[in-house]
């Protein structure tokens, strides 16, 4: 992998100009979460505020080239632990394009009935977007909506045993080659002596001895406090 420049184009739909980045808008004149809109020609950027996205933070963060970190245009991508849907929106973005002239999907798994209804309200104006309520941890039941392999997965969920729930996922989940990111949360852990540092530093002792492969650990301090974001390869 290669350094990332400070600005410039980050795939096809993602960009980033000094400290701000920015997805170009698949549904134009609309807002998520009262971000920015700006135009240039025919083309809308919403702003992406890595301060409210943990995949955000980890794109500004990262010491290696930030296009490894998003899926292909067109991909089938799974998002684990969904929240509202403003990293999704912005996914949505680079994935799908307006109307989903990329073809692509993302199924957006949560548990939150709340989070469920912002999710499908988003969906109906973003078609390739599939919300999906269930337990992350029940693999079985969101796994009829990805009848294949993927080849990029993101798991954001607030509950202890985050490593075992990701290598779980990739296992069944992730295709050879495929790019999972594990934005770990120090506070869902199970206490350990040495703080957030031990649980970082456990979490990553765990994938180390997976069959996985550690390609980064990245430090969001200062925009996710208490979170690391991992990722991850599959051989």
């Amino acid at each position: 992998m290669t350094k990332r420049p400070n600005s410039g184009s980050i795939g096809w739909g993602v960009m980033r100009q000094g400290r701000g980045l920015w997805s170009r808008n698949a549904v134009k004149g609309k807002q998520v979460r009262d971000e920015r809109l700006r135009r240039d020609g025919k083309i809308e950027w919403r702003s992406w505020n890595p301060k409210s996205s943990k995949l955000g933070a980890a794109i500004i963060r990262t010491s290696e080239d930030a296009s490894n970190l998003l899926p292909s245009p067109g991909s089938h991508v799974l998002y684990i632990g969904a929240g509202h849907g403003t990293t999704i929106s912005h996914l949505h973005d680079h994935v799908c394009g307006a109307g989903n002239h990329h073809g692509g999907s993302i199924v957006a798994v949560d548990l939150s009935s709340r989070c469920m209804r912002d999710l499908v309200s988003l969906a109906e104006k973003r078609p390739g977007l599939i919300p999906v309520l269930a337990d992350a941890r029940k693999l079985d039941d969101y796994s009829v909506f990805i009848p294949n392999r993927v080849p990029w997965i993101l798991q954001d969920v607030s509950q202890a045993g985050q490593v075992e729930l990701m290598l779980k996922v990739c296992d069944r989940f992730l295709d050879s080659n495929g790019i999972a990111l594990l934005s770990l949360k120090a506070a869902s852990e199970r206490w350990i002596s040495g703080g957030d540092e031990a649980r970082f530093s456990d979490a990553e002792s765990k994938i180390l001895d997976s069959e996985m492969i550690l390609v980064e650990r990245i430090d969001l301090r200062g925009l996710e406090d208490q979170h690391v974001m991992f990722v991850l390869q599959k051989p």
